[in-house]
């Protein structure tokens, strides 16, 4: 019963958080990300995800792995998007663009002129997304 509540609190803590991605979340005068709105790709993402999380509940013997799919297709976009040009660097060019897009966000470590740098709403992001995975698989 403990295991389906932490999951319970995981998995809406990542919707809530994701749901930034289309609407903006601020604390004060600082910008913890810029929503996209509902003709975005992140808005795509979070019905899937919703999907996933309705047939998990619902349709318990493939839900599971619907959910699951959906979570892990969305951590390597994210890992493409953010950790691969943290990890081994990237262009000038996509350090230049990524810098500007994400410049008013809150950041925990400051912005790189020479390394991809995710910012704090990301990086909550992808640890939400890691945990739920485990939850899903245990």
């Amino acid at each position: 019963m403990m295991l389906f509540a932490v999951k319970i609190v995981f998995q809406v803590a990542l919707w809530i958080w994701f749901l930034g991605c289309t609407t903006t979340y601020k604390i004060g005068k600082y910008k913890l990300v810029e929503g996209m709105g509902i003709k975005s790709a992140e808005f795509v993402t979070l019905c899937l995800y919703s999907l996933g999380l309705i047939t998990y509940y619902f349709i318990s013997s493939i839900g599971k792995w619907i959910l699951l799919s959906i979570l892990i297709l969305w951590l390597v976009v994210q890992f493409f998007c953010h950790w691969y040009y943290t990890i081994f660097g990237a262009s000038e060019q996509k350090l230049k663009g990524y810098n500007e897009c994400f410049k008013n966000t809150v950041h925990v470590f400051p912005i790189s002129d020479t390394r991809l740098v995710p910012d704090l709403y990301h990086i909550v992001q992808h640890i939400l997304m890691l945990l739920n995975v485990v939850l899903c698989l245990v």
